[in-house]
């Protein structure tokens, strides 16, 4: 067994301390040691992105990175895009447009759309459906993820994005 290490990181603009295995995910280390639960363990094989958060800013899975390896790293996860009990517009409008169903990919496939909308604030549908690809779901077919995300474009300015 393999001596603890500091882990220092910031997740959803808080800044978190905790000492853990050299070998932990860091998805279990968000889950299990920061309590936030939203980001979701799926494959742990980074095929179904269910895991997907922000790493500095672009989306990366969670369950193929060590904690250790995200020291001092900026993370976002699904739990830091509402704010004051205010849903983030993304979230509105999967709400809206029934972007979700079982809402087991939701967490992974929000932050993946809000990554492709940071790199592409008006992106056409075939680039929603490929930028998207990288989450499976198995409940909704996509196309209310796909309205989502397009209602979403026409609403965030990209000045204001996470």
């Amino acid at each position: 067994m393999s001596e603890p290490v500091t882990v220092r990181l910031t997740v959803n603009g808080v800044a978190h301390e905790g000492r853990c295995e050299p070998r932990k995910l860091l998805v279990d280390f968000i889950r299990e040691d920061l309590g936030l639960t939203g980001t979701h363990v799926g494959c742990e094989h980074g095929i179904c992105g269910a895991c997907t958060v922000l790493i500095n800013g672009e989306a990366a899975r969670s369950c193929l990175m060590l904690a250790v390896q995200a020291n001092g790293a900026e993370i976002a996860t699904v739990e830091g895009l509402a704010t004051g009990g205010t849903l983030h517009p993304l979230q509105e409008a999967f709400r809206e447009h029934h972007g979700l169903q079982c809402g087991f990919c939701t967490p992974g496939m929000l932050m993946t759309a809000l990554d492709l909308l940071r790199v592409n604030p008006q992106p056409t549908e075939a680039e929603i459906r490929e930028g998207i690809s990288a989450v499976l779901c198995r409940c909704t077919g996509y196309h209310g993820i796909v309205k989502a995300v397009e209602a979403a474009a026409k609403v965030l300015v990209p000045a204001k994005r996470v």
